[in-house]
């Protein structure tokens, strides 16, 4: 099975472009840009990617952050991920960005999507691998901040299809952003936002009925209520769902709890991504063998995963039907 699935073709709708940030780039970047980090080596700053929670998490995520200063910076951390991506044969991916980490320390708005962008486009071109960027408001800042930062998106709405909320769940309710969302929608953005990993139910809800997402990021909270996941199966929203991102941050403890395949067979729209793949110990295929090797499952549903991708993918119908059959030539072939 194994085999099988790194041939498999991939979707990926949940990664965090600065959470591919590999400690021996970081380590590029920090002295490429004169910055000071308190690790001796690569292997030791990865030892500190070891983390207890989705706080300590946040806290050297956002030091990681700290070394990309640069367009040029932002186009190499673009291009490694989307190296990573064409090596576990992923089609097509959709990339969250969070401009208020940059723009906060003083990073032009234009510096990070121009560079995100220029990798985007060359990955196209020379990796045959189409992708989409959707920016994400950081749900621990104000609404003022969001809507400040929503006209700074407009401005590069030829770049970016989407907006998403993410960081820390925990006290910052859907409910805080609905205006910013409904700005966006108005403005012809699509929306997406992290609900139900650390949060409960009702935030998948509140996401959905307040925010008007188009897929909810997360989501494996959804089996606490039933009305909730008979709504999702009837709708056929797209949940992102990223396996060993939620055992390194304790959502299940162990891989073997993970609902994601139990979701699968009762027909929710369930997919598998990364997340932050240089801090949660895998890229596409990792998750996908990881979930494989939990809960042993038929080349059928684990090709289901990408079909149920390519549904909830921001790309036209037309590729859709293109990606769809090319997953279905595969699974025919294998």
């Amino acid at each position: 099975m194994n085999a099988f699935i790194q041939g498999l073709p991939k979707v990926e709708l949940h990664l965090h472009i600065e959470g591919s940030l590999e400690p021996e780039l970081l380590f590029e970047l920090a002295k490429r840009n004169n910055i000071d980090i308190p690790y001796q080596s690569p292997q030791a700053l990865r030892k500190a990617y070891e983390f207890e929670d989705l706080q300590s998490f946040l806290d050297i995520y956002y030091q990681g952050a700290n070394a990309l200063r640069t367009e040029q910076d932002f186009y190499d951390l673009t291009w490694a991920y989307l190296e990573k991506s064409k090596a576990d044969n992923v089609i097509h991916t959709e990339i969250f960005f969070d401009p208020q980490t940059h723009t906060d320390r003083g990073i032009p708005f234009d510096t990070v999507i121009n560079g995100i962008h220029r990798a985007m486009q060359d990955g196209h071109e020379q990796l045959n691998i189409t992708s989409q960027i959707i920016a994400c408001f950081l749900r621990h800042l104000s609404e003022e901040s969001a809507i400040e930062t929503l006209q700074s998106i407009l401005n590069h709405q030829d770049k970016i299809i989407g907006v998403g909320l993410d960081s820390s769940e925990q006290g910052h309710p859907p409910a805080k952003f609905k205006r910013v969302f409904q700005q966006a929608k108005e403005a012809g953005l699509l929306t997406v936002a992290h609900a139900g990993e650390e949060g409960p139910a009702q935030n998948i809800v509140d996401a959905v009925e307040m925010l008007s997402v188009s897929r909810v990021d997360h989501g494996v909270r959804c089996v606490e209520d039933e009305l909730l996941l008979e709504a999702l199966i009837d709708s056929k929203m797209p949940l992102t769902v990223c396996p060993l991102s939620n055992i390194k941050l304790r959502v299940f403890d162990e891989m073997e709890q993970h609902n994601i395949a139990e979701l699968l067979r009762k027909g929710v729209a369930v997919t598998i991504n990364s997340d932050d793949p240089a801090y949660f110990g895998g890229y596409m295929t990792d998750n996908f063998l990881a979930v494989s090797n939990a809960h042993p499952m038929s080349k059928q549903e684990l090709a289901q995963f990408t079909i149920n991708a390519i549904n909830g993918s921001f790309i036209s119908d037309a590729l859709k039907a293109g990606y769809r059959a090319q997953v279905e030539n595969y699974l025919a072939n294998h």
